[in-house]
């Protein structure tokens, strides 16, 4: 989801790629259910999941991804166990905000990151510093 520049506001800084280390995988599991779905609260937002959509738990951060978007990214390793195989592109949030998700909005602090699972800024999402720096690595 793209965010509209208002009088006064800076564009982003330009996105570079990265990918996600090799030795950091997540555990994931597939809402494989008849469901609506369900609700939940996260990041500063309600976020939203269905049927077919993936609970992981992302070095202990738990939350859900979009099915479709999950199936795109990720390799299974083992049972339960994937590995994110794609590039992402990513720059640091120079003020605090919002950014819509597929499963919501995740509002984010000045210096976290923006993420893309596609280089035109679309399908993003926001993760801390320190999280992104351990997980991911340039990938230039």
């Amino acid at each position: 989801m793209a965010s509209t520049l208002q009088a006064g506001e800076a564009a982003a800084p330009p996105r570079k790629r990265y990918r996600r280390r090799p030795d950091t995988p997540v555990v994931a599991v597939r809402l494989d259910l008849e469901t609506e779905g369900f609700s939940y609260r996260k990041w500063g937002a309600v976020q939203h999941c269905k049927a077919g959509d993936w609970i992981v738990n992302n070095d202990g951060d738990t939350y859900t991804v979009d099915a479709a978007s999950f199936a795109a990214t990720y390799r299974q390793l083992g049972p339960g166990t994937y590995v994110k195989t794609t590039p992402v592109w990513a720059h640091q949030a120079d003020s605090a905000g919002v950014v819509g998700t597929k499963e919501g909005a995740t509002h984010h602090a000045q210096g976290d990151y923006i993420v893309s699972n596609h280089e035109d800024g679309s399908d993003a999402y926001a993760m801390g510093a320190d999280k992104f720096e351990r997980l991911y690595e340039a990938d230039e």
